[in-house]
C-alpha cells in the first residue's frame, strides 16, 4: 500500500497545486472586483441594483443548495470532459488537435447547460418561473443562444484540453510533466481571469452596456482561440528545443 501512495504522490499533488492555483487566481480577481466596486455585499438595501444581485436574489435556502449542485455538476463535467479528452488521447495514441479539442469542448459545454437547465426547473417557483418566461424571447431565439454560449464555452474547454495534452506530450517523464501543468496553469489562468473579471463587471450592473459587454465577450473569445492554437504549438517546441 505504501508504495502504491509513493507512486500516486506526485500526480496528486500536482492536482493539488493546479487547484491551489486557481484558487489563488479567483481570489484575486475578487479583490480586483471588490477595489473597482464590481463586487456588491448588499443587494437588499442598494438602490441601482445589478442584474447579477436580482438573479441572485432569489437563491437562498434549500434554493441556494440546489443551486450550488447545480453548478457544481455543470463545472464537474467540464472539467471530467476535459481530462477524458488527455486520457483518450493518450491511452489510445492519438495526437491531440484543436479542431476535436473544440469540438468535443463543445458537446461538454451544451450538456453541461442542459443539466444546468434540468436542475433549475426544479429550483424555480412555478410563479418564478412565469414571471421569467414573460420576459425571455422565443424558444428558437433561446436555442440559438444555448448552442452559441456553449460554442464559446467550448473553445475555453477546447482550449485547456489542448494545453493539457502538450504539456503531457512535450514532458520528459512524470516530474516534467507535473511541473509543466502547474506551471500552464498560472500563465494561461492569468489572462482568463483577468478577462472574466472584466466580463463580469459588465454584466453586474444596474444598466449593462452592451457594446461594453460583447467588447468583453470578443476579448475572451479571442483569448480562448490564442490558447487553443498556439499555446500548445509553444509548449510542444520549447519541449522539442
Amino acid at each position: 500500500m505504501l508504495g502504491q501512495m509513493k507512486a500516486m504522490a506526485r500526480p496528486y499533488a500536482t492536482l493539488f497545486a493546479i487547484a491551489l492555483v486557481v484558487a489563488v487566481l479567483a481570489r484575486a480577481g475578487l479583490a480586483v472586483m471588490d477595489v473597482t466596486g464590481s463586487l456588491s455585499y448588499d443587494y437588499i438595501s442598494a438602490s441601482g441594483v445589478p442584474m447579477l444581485d436580482v438573479v441572485c436574489s432569489i437563491l437562498t435556502g434549500s434554493a441556494l443548495v440546489a443551486f450550488l449542485f447545480d453548478a457544481g455538476l455543470a463545472l464537474t463535467l467540464s472539467t471530467a470532459g476535459v481530462a477524458l479528452y488527455v486520457a483518450l488521447c493518450r491511452c489510445k495514441g492519438l495526437r491531440a488537435h484543436s479542431a476535436s479539442a473544440f469540438l468535443w469542448g463543445w458537446a461538454t459545454a451544451l450538456v453541461a447547460i442542459v443539466c444546468l437547465g434540468i436542475v433549475a426547473s426544479g429550483i424555480l417557483s412555478a410563479v418564478q418561473v412565469g414571471s421569467m418566461s414573460s420576459k425571455l424571447p422565443g424558444m428558437g431565439v433561446i436555442v440559438a443562444g444555448i448552442v452559441g454560449f456553449s460554442a464559446f464555452i467550448g473553445t475555453l474547454l477546447g482550449a485547456a484540453s489542448m494545453v493539457a495534452s502538450a504539456c503531457l506530450e512535450g514532458a520528459n517523464g512524470e516530474k516534467s510533466a507535473c511541473v509543466r501543468l502547474v506551471a500552464a496553469a498560472l500563465c494561461c489562468g492569468v489572462p482568463v481571469m483577468l478577462l472574466t473579471v472584466g466580463t463580469f463587471s459588465a454584466l453586474s450592473a444596474a444598466s449593462v452596456d452592451t457594446g461594453a459587454l460583447l467588447m468583453w465577450f470578443a476579448a475572451d473569445l479571442v483569448c480562448n482561440l490564442v490558447i487553443l492554437l498556439v499555446a500548445p504549438r509553444v509548449l510542444v517546441r520549447k519541449a522539442a528545443v
